[in-house]
């Protein structure tokens, strides 16, 4: 089933960007990364094929890459591709690292393993064709036979209105003290509008996996609002008891 791309309008701030264009300039290098030009390779690639401009920003990947790095992580599962560039950052933070990544649009597929491709992790990174909804089942029915390792770190940035089921699923893939990233929470600040949910499903969505996440009894979570060149935003933090 195809993926209806519904972004958020962009609200840019001069600061915000600025902030960001500085940070990248000091932290986000080549000589900080053998993948940066990979990374802006995936960028680029993603443009020109056309795909929605919806990946995370640099510094975001840099996050997520060095969350990865704090949890020595090896086995790591990504909801949403996109083209590969978020794949790429969660791919980098180790040598050993292996990626799981589930890709609901076929062309989203090809773009994202062109750019792995180019970056050499195609032995490091999997991108499985499907819906969320049916692929992760699918992947904790082999974690539970002992056929796939639990993984350590879980970054889930698809579609909104199945942030709970892929919460659900996650949980049940993860080790103990493993992080769960579920991005795109705060909507622009609409997450605190029960009127906003009601005519907004990602909204909605994000309603029930922060309260679902509050009430899990294998959950400690936080929501860290963000704001950047991209967007104002944020992000739900789960850490795995």
């Amino acid at each position: 089933m195809a993926q209806n791309y519904v972004a958020q309008t962009k609200e840019k701030n001069e600061v915000w960007t600025a902030v960001d264009r500085y940070v990248k300039e000091h932290l986000v290098t080549a000589r900080d990364s053998p993948y940066h030009d990979a990374l802006n390779f995936a960028i680029e690639n993603q443009k020109k094929e056309g795909l929605p401009d919806i990946a995370v920003s640099t510094l975001q990947g840099k996050f997520l890459s060095l969350q990865c790095m704090i949890l020595n992580a090896k086995n790591v599962l990504e909801v949403g591709t996109l083209g590969g560039y978020s794949s790429i950052w969660l791919a980098s933070s180790g040598e050993e690292v292996k990626v799981t990544s589930v890709e609901v649009e076929a062309k989203n597929k090809a773009v994202a393993e062109k750019a792995i491709s180019n970056a050499g992790l195609s032995d490091r990174v999997e991108v499985l064709l499907g819906p969320g909804i049916e692929i992760l089942p699918q992947l904790r029915k082999e974690v539970e036979a002992g056929n796939r390792p639990l993984f350590d770190f879980m970054f889930i940035d698809a579609d909104k209105q199945n942030n709970l089921n892929y919460l659900n699923e996650a949980v049940q893939m993860c080790r103990s003290r493993a992080v769960i990233v579920v991005d795109n929470v705060v909507r622009k600040g609409n997450v605190s509008s029960a009127e906003a949910a009601k005519t907004d499903e990602r909204v909605a969505g994000s309603r029930k996996v922060i309260e679902a996440a509050g009430a899990h009894p294998r959950l400690q979570s936080t929501v860290i609002q963000t704001v950047g060149e991209k967007n104002y935003d944020g992000f739900m933090l789960c850490v795995v008891k």
